[in-house]
């Protein structure tokens, strides 16, 4: 559990950083408005596709590992969809929800299952991470844009809302990016000089420096306003999404490993990334901000004790 502790500690802290440096005026204003672009469309991208680009995406566990992960996912987004039209959530607050309950985090689900099972929780974490990474981007840019576009009432506006869902697909970076790995890793040329030492240079800058920009624009004194759809996806990423993993993960008897790095997947607070993607295609940023504090927090406690609990389930 220290373990889990340690490999959530950065992130926070990172994130308070953050905060600390933009109450203090370091650098300026203007330096954090700008990184959002720059990790949007950059620093991000390029982690995605050195990761997809160099993960081994094939393994015995795929097809039962592939219905026990996406099952999950299926259910949070489903929880919050429903959440958000019962407590009738305007659209840019809504895709904040649909975020917070849906994404994961997967540096420290992938940096808590190396640390607990090693190099085989890391494999199994990655496979995760390969079946995980286009299904979430795909299903969560599609309804970001149809919750922030007004309501179709006829024909015509409905196959614009269609086209503008197709075109915002094929520009986005983070698609674009994952996809071209993929095509990469399916070639079987392995990694690529010089582009592959860019790309995980690159990468590597993207965690700290979304994280310093979700710390500078977190406003505390407007936190309390965000309570109700923190709650909503708080529900829906700490207990729909990990009860359904370790529901199926049980149905479908995964070996105790797999069992328990599933559900990791579930139990990680949501995406730093979030932050930046609510800035980029008209969500609630604020909201999102408060909701990726509000549950790295939380995790501090949640994740130890879903670790426990799953593996009394699974031995």
């Amino acid at each position: 559990m220290i373990a889990i502790l340690l490999s959530i500690a950065p992130i926070f802290l990172l994130i308070v950083l953050g905060h600390g440096l933009r109450r203090g005026g370091i650098p300026s204003i203007e330096f954090w408005n700008l990184n959002d672009k720059l990790v949007y469309w950059v620093l991000f991208p390029s982690l995605l596709f050195y990761k997809t680009s160099t993960i081994a995406l094939s393994g015995d566990l795929v097809g039962d590992y592939a219905v026990v992960i996406l099952g999950g996912f299926a259910g949070a987004v489903g929880f919050s969809l429903v959440s958000t039209l019962v407590f009738k959530l305007p659209g840019p607050a809504a895709t904040s929800v649909l975020q917070g309950a849906a994404r994961h985090n997967t540096f420290i689900a992938l940096a808590a299952a190396e640390r607990l099972f090693g190099a085989e929780g890391l494999a199994l974490a990655a496979l995760a991470t390969a079946l995980l990474i286009p299904v979430t981007n795909i299903v969560v840019v599609s309804l970001m844009v149809a919750m922030t576009r007004s309501p179709a009432s006829d024909g015509s506006r409905q196959s614009g809302l269609v086209k503008a869902i197709a075109r915002d697909l094929a520009r986005n970076p983070l698609l674009v990016s994952v996809f071209a790995g993929v095509a990469v890793n399916l070639t079987g040329i392995g990694t690529i000089p010089v582009l592959h030492d860019v790309t995980a240079i690159l990468g590597q800058a993207a965690l700290p420096v979304v994280l310093l920009c979700v710390g500078a624009n977190i406003r505390v004194r407007e936190m309390t306003a965000s309570v109700g759809p923190a709650v909503l996806s708080i529900i829906g990423k700490m207990v729909v999404f990990p009860a359904i993993l370790v529901g199926l993960a049980l149905w479908m008897a995964l070996p105790p490993t797999a069992a328990i790095v599933a559900g990791l997947f579930g139990a990680v607070p949501t995406a730093a990334s979030g932050y930046t993607l609510a800035r980029q295609m008209g969500g609630d940023a604020p909201l999102m901000a408060t909701i990726i504090t509000v549950q790295t927090a939380l995790a501090f406690l949640t994740l130890p004790f879903t670790v426990w609990l799953l593996g009394r389930l699974v031995g």
